[in-house]
C-alpha cells in the first residue's frame, strides 16, 4: 500500500491526514493512531495486516507499493523526510540557508551560520519533524552524542550512523542515515556532506554505533550490500 492510499482511506473515515501528498508525516502518523484507537487495534502508527484490513474494509490496495522495502519505507517517516531533503545545499560566503537556520530555530538550538558543522542539527530535524515524543541527545550538533540517542541497533536502512572523525579517540564525528553498504564503507544519507544534502561513502572503519528512535516501529530491516560509485568521505565538516 501506498503513504496516499492511506490518507485518502483515512479521510474517507473522518480521520484528518492533513495533505494528501504521499508524505508520511505526523499529522498521517496521528490519523492513524486514531482510527486504530477507535477501532480498538494496537495502537502504533503503522498500517498493518489488521489495520489495513478494517481501513480499506476488505478492499485490496494497490499491489505496486506492497513490496517489503516499501512498507518499511511507509514505517520510516524520518527517513523519508531525509531523502525528501536530498539536494538542500549549505549558502557559501558570508550568508547562510534559511532552511537550515529555521531548523535550529524550531529546535531552540544556538546556530549561527551554516559554516558551523550541521550534520547533527540535519539529523535532528529529520527526527523532530516525524517523531513528536522522540526525545533528541543533549546538544544534538554533537555527531558522537547521536551514541545515547534511542537504542542501539544493527546497521539497516534508516538507523542513526555515528562516525568519528579525526581521531577515534577524539571528540569529533559524523552523524546521518543509514541507506545501503559496500565491503568497505556505508553509503550514508546526511547532512554537511559536501556542503550539502547527499549520499556519500564513509569508512566503516571510522564506525561508532547505530542508534534506532524508541518510538518508532521495532528495528527490524536488514543490510542493505549495493555498489555504489564516488570517492570515500574522509572530511564532512
Amino acid at each position: 500500500m501506498t503513504t496516499l492510499e492511506i490518507q485518502k482511506a483515512l479521510k474517507t473515515a473522518g480521520f484528518d491526514p492533513g495533505p494528501v501528498d504521499g508524505y508520511s508525516g505526523t499529522l498521517t502518523i496521528s490519523a492513524i493512531r486514531a482510527f486504530q484507537r477507535a477501532n480498538n487495534l494496537n495502537v502504533d502508527g503503522i498500517v498493518g495486516r489488521n489495520t489495513s484490513a478494517k481501513l480499506f474494509k476488505g478492499r485490496k490496495p494497490h499491489a505496486a507499493a506492497t513490496s517489503t522495502r516499501n512498507l518499511r519505507d511507509n514505517i520510516m517517516p524520518w527517513f523519508m523526510e531525509a531523502k525528501r531533503l536530498l539536494g538542500l545545499r549549505e549558502v557559501g560566503g558570508k550568508g547562510s540557508n534559511p532552511t537550515i537556520l529555521c531548523w535550529a530555530e524550531r529546535l531552540k538550538i544556538w546556530y549561527p551560520n551554516d559554516g558551523v558543522p550541521w550534520c547533527g542539527l540535519f539529523v535532528a530535524q529529520c527526527i523532530s519533524s516525524q517523531l513528536r515524543d522522540e526525545a533528541l541527545p543533549v546538544n544534538p550538533l554533537g555527531a558522537r552524542n547521536w551514541l545515547k540517542f534511542g537504542k542501539s541497533c544493527k546497521p539497516q536502512p534508516g538507523a542513526v550512523l555515528v562516525f568519528w572523525r579525526g581521531k577515534k579517540s577524539g571528540w569529533s564525528g559524523h552523524v546521518g542515515f543509514y541507506v545501503s553498504e559496500d565491503a568497505g564503507a556505508y553509503h550514508v544519507l546526511g547532512g554537511n556532506q559536501s556542503n550539502a544534502v547527499t549520499i556519500t561513502k564513509v569508512r566503516k572503519k571510522r564506525f561508532l554505533g547505530a542508534r534506532w528512535p524508541k518510538t518508532a516501529a521495532p528495528a527490524g530491516g536488514h543490510a542493505r550490500t549495493r555498489r555504489r560509485s564516488g570517492t570515500i568521505s574522509t572530511n564532512e565538516a
